[in-house]
């Protein structure tokens, strides 16, 4: 393999800028782009429409418009092209909403029960907003606890920075290519949460073996080094294969899932990749660091103590 005898601790910087120069260019993208916020978390109107036969976008648009409405977007889907979806960014009340199904009934030939409008008021998208990165904060805080309980602090410390460097990332590239941001990313964002962590702490299983088969309680940063580049090493195959194995059904759902479940996909595969990513070249390497100089400080305060 070709990292059978890869040093990942002594070309940690080369891993460090790269992953500083991505949270760089992310957040210009941020300021520059923005984030494309779906109605979940702005405001607006989604309005599906079911029919019983092909439906045509330019005609439902052009009934949206006569209307007096813009659409902002409009998906078709399903296996004979009678799903369309449309993304207003006003807030519809009853009488508009009635209003709507009945001009759909008469110009496409859609039933009214077919014809569901849900909306989000700017309150309620602020609010989901506001939940969702509640969400995330407090994932967080818990796999801190379980890596500090069941590991060490330090290792609970690097696994949050590795998982916030994926979450970024994903909203990166999420701004870059103005792709709708949805309560369905939020779910995306977290399943990958939960995957990149676990296959670091398959790393860290094996860095603490290791740790526990020496004769001598490491105590510098080589021995440190030596010790997280061969847990990389034991457990690397089988984070490139359990990876592999799962972004197959992925990349199917990608080509050959539907318009709904689009942005889940995308999420996915983006965390995936960056998640083995980070659990290999990030993670591990700054443990590395970070126990070196807690113990080259426990070392320099005990010193300094007074001889009784």
């Amino acid at each position: 393999m070709i990292f059978k005898n890869f040093d990942f601790v002594k070309h940690r910087n080369k891993f460090f800028i790269f992953s500083s120069v991505l949270t760089v260019i992310g957040i210009i993208f941020l300021f520059v782009f923005g984030m494309n916020l779906g109605i979940d978390f702005s405001k607006g109107t989604r309005i599906d429409i079911k029919g019983t036969h092909a439906l045509s976008t330019e005609k439902v648009d052009q009934q949206v418009q006569k209307l007096g409405y813009k659409p902002k977007e409009t998906i078709l889907s399903g296996n004979n092209k009678d799903i369309v979806t449309i993304r207003l960014n006003e807030v519809l009340d009853k009488e508009q909403i009635a209003e709507m199904k009945t001009a759909f009934k008469d110009s496409v030939g859609v039933d009214k029960n077919n014809v569901n409008i849900s909306t989000v008021s700017p309150q309620v998208g602020r609010d989901l907003a506001k939940n969702a990165f509640y969400a995330v904060i407090i994932s967080s805080i818990f796999i801190i606890i379980y890596v500090w309980i069941r590991f060490e602090f330090l290792q609970g410390l690097t696994a949050i920075i590795a998982l916030l460097h994926d979450a970024f990332f994903i909203i990166t590239i999420f701004s870059l290519l103005q792709i709708e941001v949805n309560i369905v990313f939020i779910a995306a964002v977290l399943t990958i949460v939960g995957y990149s962590i676990n296959d670091t702490i398959v790393t860290f299983d094996r860095i603490r073996e290791n740790t526990k088969l020496r004769k001598k309680k490491p105590k510098t940063f080589e021995e440190f080094s030596e010790i997280a580049n061969n847990s990389i090493r034991q457990t690397l195959t089988r984070s490139i294969n359990t990876v592999l194995t799962v972004l197959l059904p992925v990349i199917a759902l990608l080509i050959f899932g539907s318009e709904s479940i689009r942005t889940f996909t995308i999420a996915l595969f983006i965390g995936l990749l960056i998640g083995v990513y980070s659990s290999i070249f990030i993670a591990s390497p700054l443990w590395a660091i970070m126990k070196a100089g807690h113990i080259k400080r426990k070392q320099k305060k005990k010193a300094a103590q007074p001889q009784t």
